[in-house]
């Protein structure tokens, strides 16, 4: 039995339905999964046209749940008023429509309807402008399942990044890296990658100045903080490197060194996935009652509606949503 995931649709304006689109259309995903999309089918239409794409649209009964190979099944959420619809531009109708996707694939997930959910990206302004009292997915995700701080981890080709601090000034997170929140991200990153599967993961830490600190000669938080916080754990039993120099940590991490790195500020890590290949860079989100992935870009409001969109990190969201549905406990 292949996996159901639900897809949400994102912000209607944006160019979220045009990347599922096109990655329904991938055989390999289709072999995998089951994908579902929970959106507006007036905007699926249009956007299979917008697209250039033949395909029939099976709208799913949410009590039988008639799966149809062959076609785009939906979850038809009629949200969106297409005569006022303008792709590419900031809309507090399409902030709600997009929330209401989320909260609906939610309500599935935990009625155990789909297994996992890949989502499309969400507008923060359209979201302010429909007066939704979250910033982003996160938010969302932590008020409709009631888990507080779920954690983060990219994921592009063999490379996994988890990220000790996110959106704080690069200042904020430097004072951020701390003995105690370095080894309590190690306890969390290692019980979130063993829940998708990796048995006895070995982890290592980028260090967060040059050269790994050389012993205090270019900063000490290695000797200080990161040090003392990994030798904790390891002593506790956790199979943890570090700190390792970043401009080397990531690369032999992407060769199968190492499972997974930790990353202490946004763009330590940001740029080594991107860097490895921008386009297929997935967010998976850990810690949730069920496995959340998402791509890492934007609604992209400036190409939106022209159908030239790339979809290579909405596959790569959905195909990993499907890989580790199997395994996520």
């Amino acid at each position: 039995m292949k996996p159901i995931i639900g897809v949400t649709m994102g912000d209607p304006a944006g160019v979220g339905p045009e990347i599922i689109a096109k990655a329904l259309m991938d055989k390999g995903i289709l072999e995998l999964c089951r994908p579902v999309v929970v959106g507006s089918r007036a905007v699926m239409e249009e956007v299979l046209g917008i697209c250039g794409l033949d395909a029939n649209i099976n709208v799913l009964d949410e009590k039988e749940f008639l799966y149809k190979d062959g076609s785009v099944n939906m979850i038809n959420i009629d949200n969106v008023d297409m005569k006022s619809l303008i792709r590419g531009k900031v809309s507090g109708g399409c902030g709600r429509a997009a929330f209401e996707y989320i909260e609906k694939a939610v309500e599935l997930a935990l009625d155990g309807k789909v297994s996992a959910i890949a989502t499309a990206p969400v507008n923060k302004e359209s979201l302010r402008a429909a007066n939704v009292p979250y910033i982003g997915h996160t938010e969302m995700l932590e008020k409709l399942t009631g888990v507080t701080n779920p954690l983060t981890m990219f994921q592009v080709e063999g490379l996994r990044i988890f990220f000790l601090t996110r959106h704080v000034s690069l200042r904020k997170a430097c004072e951020m890296v701390t003995d105690d929140r370095v080894y309590e991200m190690i306890k969390r990153s290692f019980a979130a990658i063993k829940r998708l599967g990796v048995e006895d993961p070995i982890l290592a830490v980028a260090a967060l100045n040059p050269h790994g600190g050389e012993h205090g000669l270019f900063g000490d938080e290695e000797e200080n903080e990161i040090k003392p916080a990994i030798k904790r754990a390891a002593d506790e039993g956790y199979n943890v490197v570090g700190p390792l120099p970043a401009d080397s940590v990531f690369h032999f991490a992407a060769i199968g060194r190492y499972d997974a790195v930790i990353s202490l500020y946004h763009d330590q890590g940001h740029i080594a996935a991107k860097m490895l290949n921008f386009e297929k860079t997935v967010s998976i989100t850990n810690n949730l009652p069920f496995l959340r992935t998402s791509v890492d870009h934007g609604t992209a409001f400036d190409i939106a509606g022209k159908g030239i969109v790339s979809e290579a990190s909405m596959i790569e969201a959905i195909r990993l949503a499907g890989e580790y549905a199997l395994t996520y406990l």
